[in-house]
């Protein structure tokens, strides 16, 4: 099977590139504000509901 180049390239240019500092998140990763939009949707509205029934 060929191979697009040699082995011993492999991996050179990722190397030689400069580090790049992330940038700050700006808002929640989505697993948590999935999380909070859930609570706020499902959860409060639920229990309003049922606080207005009584």
């Amino acid at each position: 099977m060929p191979s697009h180049g040699s082995l011993t390239k492999a991996g050179k240019v990722r190397a030689a590139t400069p580090k790049i500092p992330a940038k700050p998140r700006k808002g929640l990763i989505p697993r948590r504000r999935n999380k909070r939009n859930y609570v706020r949707r499902i959860v409060y509205a639920a229990a309003k509901a049922e606080a207005g029934r009584r």
